[in-house]
């Protein structure tokens, strides 16, 4: 009986795995020469919060701008820290403005995540001695293989100067990202500033070795109530960015709108937008029509039949890849940052995610998110239905992978 059950699985899985990397390989072909058509943003908007300003960015040039700006006018720290960060013109620029600001004295910390990188060219990877790099490594459980708590990515994106201002979103570094990508971040002052800079020293405090220094956090903190961070810390197994979706959800009464580069929720999590949806929210997902992971495409249109079925609406943003990862509710609440709604996202790598209660932060959200629409489809339930019998059998055998991913 084993045996039977036991050639049963791996011929499942085996077809499962050959399945996913033949349509890598196809998307990855038709992909060659294209590049993404060009779609519309809105300029950098401001929004007062208390003591500080949130601004909102939706192109990376203009992110980058202000990111190399802030960086050229550090007086005495630096805290820079992404997932991806590309040997190309956009990662050097970023390299040489950090390596700049340690030669006249300024404290300069950056972390990248290996894995993330591994194909960058390892030439890019070697930095100068003045500043403090901190390499998340690819295997990082060491002899405690079995600890889950140790293989999460440092999926994080997080910029702090001084402690006068600090950015984060979706945006890694590289240049296809300045031009091509659509995505989302934010610059922040005032009180918010010392929760970043926190963030960044407990993650070096964490992971850096004898040879690196302790990052002291020695700030007063002042309490924003608008303005509340959220991190995913799977060494301490607590992930609040879930949760706090969850509960903004569950709360709206007029419209849920999120857009999300990668949509693999789980079931509670679907759960909660039918409930929404049937009680009369305005429910509307926005995701890329095809994002930069083919495999993840595909799984994600797992929960499109009972979502479709319940009143929500799903846009498709067409012509190039939305990386955004955000949602508004009822001009009151915001949230943008790091996370996607996946299992890697939600319960498994470091992320962070700043929440904003505030109707002015709402609005710009709401703005964009109106902006972004104008160059999206939208998938009607009649479409979805009618779709062949090679899609459904894809997604079929595609469909245990949610799960993991």
């Amino acid at each position: 009986m084993w045996p039977v059950v036991r050639r049963t699985l791996l011929t499942i899985l085996g077809v499962q795995i050959v399945l996913a990397l033949s349509l890598t390989l196809v998307d990855s072909w038709r992909r060659r020469g294209k590049k993404p058509q060009p779609f519309t943003t809105l300029p950098p908007q401001d929004v007062k919060i208390g003591d500080g300003t949130v601004t909102t960015y939706t192109f990376g040039q203009d992110l980058y701008d202000d990111m190399l700006a802030a960086i050229a006018d550090a007086r005495q720290m630096v805290l820079f820290e992404t997932y991806i960060w590309k040997g190309d013109e956009m990662g050097e620029r970023f390299k040489q403005a950090l390596t700049e600001a340690a030669d006249r004295g300024v404290e300069v910390y950056a972390i990248y995540d290996a894995f993330a990188n591994i194909v960058v060219d390892p030439r890019f990877k070697v930095f100068s001695r003045v500043l403090r790099v901190l390499k998340y490594p690819v295997y990082n459980a060491g002899w405690r293989f079995f600890d889950l708590r140790r293989y999460g990515r440092d999926h994080r994106k997080v910029l702090v100067v001084d402690d006068d201002v600090a950015f984060v979103g979706g945006y890694n570094i590289g240049t296809p990202y300045a031009t091509e990508w659509r995505d989302t971040h934010v610059r922040i002052t005032g009180p918010a500033v010392w929760d970043l800079k926190r963030s960044f020293a407990d993650f070096w405090n964490d992971h850096r070795d004898g040879r690196r220094p302790l990052l002291l956090e020695t700030t007063d903190a002042e309490w924003e109530p608008r303005i509340r961070l959220h991190r995913n810390l799977p060494r301490q197994w607590m992930f609040p960015i879930r949760a706090m979706y969850l509960e903004a959800i569950n709360r709206a009464r007029r419209n849920i709108w999120m857009t999300h580069a990668y949509f693999i929720p789980d079931q509670d999590f679907v759960d909660a937008l039918i409930a929404a949806a049937r009680r009369g929210v305005d429910v509307k997902i926005l995701v890329p029509r095809t994002s930069n992971h083919v495999v993840a495409d595909w799984i994600s249109r797992g929960y499109f039949g009972q979502l479709l079925d319940a009143g929500v609406r799903i846009h498709r943003f067409e012509g190039a890849m939305v990386h955004a990862k955000t949602a508004t509710i009822d001009g009151k609440w915001s949230t943008v940052g790091t996370a996607n709604i996946d299992r890697l996202s939600m319960q498994g790598n470091y992320e962070i995610n700043v929440e904003f209660i505030d109707p002015g932060m709402a609005e710009v959200m709401e703005d964009i998110f109106r902006t972004d629409l104008e160059q999206c489809s939208t998938l009607a339930p009649r479409d979805w239905n009618a779709r062949g019998v090679h899609r459904r059998f894809t997604e079929a055998v595609l469909n245990p992978l949610r799960h993991l991913l």
